[in-house]
Parts: C-alpha cells; structure tokens; sequence
C-alpha cells in the first residue's frame, strides 16, 4: 500500500464525487411519492406504480447498456450518466414552476434516473478496477460503504427538513445539483484511461444483451455468490413494508420511532465498514465473506418477535445494528471479491447483469410477500421471510477459491 492508506488525488475526487451524489440521493428519498400525493393529488395505485414500476422498466432500460459501455471509457460514461440524470431530474422543478408538472413526467423521470443508476454502478465498478491496483480496492470499498452509511444516518434527517421547510420539489433540484457536482468531481479526476479494446464485431446483437448473466454462471465462484446476494436482498427488502406496515398500524409506533429504528443501527455499518480490511488481514478474504455473509442472515427472524413499547423499539434496533454490522463487514468485501474476479473486459456487462437481477429479485420478492402478508398477517410473512434467510448461507462456496484475473474472454463470431 503506497503512503499508508493514501489512494491518491483521483481517488479522492471520485471517492468525493460518490459522497456528493449519495448525500442528494438521500436529501430527496421519499420526495418522488410526496409530490405525487401533496401536488398530483395521486392516489395508493399510483403511488405503488411509481415506486416499483420506474425502477423496474429502468432495469430493462439499463440492460443494453452494459454491453454498449464496455468497449468505451469508463470516465466518460460516467460523466454521462451523472449530467442525464442531472438534466432528468431538473424536469421536475423546472414543470412544477411553470404549472405543467404530470404523473406521466414523475415516472418517465423515474425510468431514465433508475436505468442510469444501474448503468453508472457497473461502469463505477470498471473505472475503480483501472484507478487502483487490485490490493487497494478493500480499503476503497470499505471507504465508499462508510460514506454510504455515514450518509444514510444523516441525509434522511436532513431531507426531512428540508421538505418541511421548502417542499419535496426543492430537494429533487437539491438532488439533480449533487449529479452535476459529481459530473465536475469525476471530471477532475483526470489521469489517462486506456481505451478498451475493440469488440470484433461492428454492431452489438440480441445475444449480446445476455453476456453478462452467462458470464456469470459460467464461473464457479461467482455463481453462488450471485445467487446468494440477490436472495438474500430481495427477502430482506420485501418484509420491509410489511414492518412498516406492523409498526406504524398494529403496534401504534410513532412515525419518529420508526425513523429511528432504522437510522441510529446505521452507525453498525460505519463499524462494520472499519472492521472489514483488518478482518481479511487476520482471516483471508474468503473466510470472511463466509463468515459475515452467513452471520447477516440470522438476524432478521428476530423482527417476527417484535411487540409494542419500548421493549419492541429496541428489539428492532438491535436486530438492525446486527444485521446492519455484518453487512457494514460483508459489502466491501464481496465488491473488491467481485471486482478481482471478474475479468476486466467483461466488469461492466456482469455488475449490470448483477444489478438487473438484484433490482428484478427485489421487486418480485416484495409482491409475494405483500400477496403472504394479506393472507397470513404482517407477523407471519415476516417470520417467512427470515426463515428464507436463514438458508441463504447454504449459497456461499465453503471452499477457499482464491480470486484471480480470469483470461479475457473472446468475443462470439
């Protein structure tokens, strides 16, 4: 490791880049609903539509363009991304002052920024994998998962604020701000960036959409980790609205208090973030994300246990904070573990097949569990949902596979 822990000048402009956007991200959560509930006068439909169908149309917007970025630069593409959502997202404050705001506008808006979200992860990914060399991208990651942690405790707050002082408007322009600031952080990363090599044929084909998911499961070790993590996210993010559901209706928790339980366990991610390279020093990379990738599963059938009161409060917190802390271990780890296992001329078509799948999982996921909480209760299908987790760990390699640069694969005739 150069100068201790020192990444470097661009390093820090893109570490800073990806803080500036994360923090506008978390300034406008919520603010899509608001404004469709307060200013469209939208109704529960809507609502659901616009939470799940944007991000879901923009997963299949985005998967084309996993192939398309990954004979380009990875910087421009970047910028790119950034200066899109950018200019989508200023449509919307721009519509409201003049009057001409619709649903229509809300959810387009929605599918270009969830497609270029994706788009941006998978090229951030490829551009890191060039910035560092393969033994500093533990301590880069476990970097980002402590800004991304730091920022999840105080961004919602502070949106909070904000939309009660000045609108759920003002902070989708505060957001579309961070995106241009980010654009001008990337930018000043500078450097040279070696153009990718040239794909052998001239024209990308229908077959070639699928490259990233074959990629994937052709490989021994990533395959179970895929697997593993798009479970394991889904389940976790489905029974999320059924606790929402159970605590702010059947047990009677003030709005506040279910803001804080999940916002005081975040500082479990700062700690695990910190504790994720002395860890793999100690133990190796493998043993680790074995470790906490089987120990994050175990917390979440403790929230079927939830009651009332402070009892139930901080039964909550705690099951938070323990899940939060082995993931705050695990996330850095299985990122610099998919970035050293991937083969560079393949990094941006995998991580948007992985994304894809994640977020496609996800949404799924989340409407079962919606149909087995109508039919069995809030409890019970949050009680399901854990026992699930309970066997994702069966998905993980115990087997020590050391990750290597794979051969570049060649490109279909």
């Amino acid at each position: 490791m150069r100068n201790g822990h020192r990444l470097g000048r661009r390093f820090g402009w893109f570490w800073a880049a990806y803080g500036t956007s994360a923090l506008g991200t978390w300034l406008a959560f919520g603010a899509f609903p608001l404004i469709a509930v307060q200013v469209l006068h939208a109704g529960p439909a809507e609502v659901a539509a616009l939470s799940s169908a944007g991000a879901a149309v923009g997963a299949v917007v985005a998967v084309p363009l996993g192939p398309w970025m990954e004979f380009r630069r990875k910087r421009q593409v970047l910028i790119a991304m950034d200066l899109t959502r950018f200019a989508a997202l200023l449509t919307v404050p721009a519509a409201f002052a003049l009057g001409a705001l619709t649903f229509l506008q809300l959810l387009l808006v929605s599918v270009v920024v969830a497609a270029a979200d994706i788009t941006f992860r998978a090229a951030s990914g490829a551009y890191l994998k060039n910035l560092l060399p393969a033994e500093e991208l533990l301590v880069a990651n476990a970097r980002f998962e402590s800004t991304a942690w730091t920022i999840t405790i105080v961004g919602p707050p502070l949106g909070g604020a904000a939309i009660g002082l000045l609108g759920p408007v003002a902070t989708v322009l505060a957001d579309a701000v961070s995106y241009l600031l980010s654009a001008l952080g990337i930018r000043a990363t500078g450097g040279h960036e070696p153009r990718p090599g040239r794909r052998e044929t001239a024209r990308m084909r229908a077959g070639d959409l699928l490259d990233g998911w074959r990629y994937i499961l052709s490989d021994t070790a990533l395959r179970p980790l895929f697997f593993n993590t798009a479970l394991f996210n889904g389940l976790v993010m489905a029974a999320q609205p059924l606790l929402a559901v159970q605590m702010l209706g059947q047990l009677g928790f003030a709005p506040w208090q279910y803001g804080l339980a999940f916002a005081a366990p975040s500082i479990g991610g700062l700690f695990g973030s910190r504790l994720a390279r002395p860890l793999v020093t100690r133990f190796g990379q493998h043993q680790v994300l074995v470790a906490a990738g089987s120990l994050r599963a175990v917390w979440p059938i403790g929230l079927a246990l939830l009651g009332p009161g402070t009892g139930g409060l901080l039964l909550v917190i705690g099951v938070e904070f323990g899940l939060i802390l082995c993931c705050g271990v695990f996330n850095p780890v299985h990122a610099t573990y998919r970035l050293q296992r991937i083969a560079t001329d393949r990094v941006t078509r995998t991580l948007t097949a992985w994304a894809v799948t994640t977020k496609g999982t996800t949404a799924l996921l989340t409407a079962l569990w919606g149909v087995l909480g109508s039919l069995f209760g809030p409890r019970t299908a949050i009680g399901l949902a854990g026992v699930f987790l309970l066997a994702t760990p069966l998905l993980l390699r115990r087997e020590e596979t050391l990750p290597s640069e794979p051969k570049p694969a060649r490109n279909r005739t």
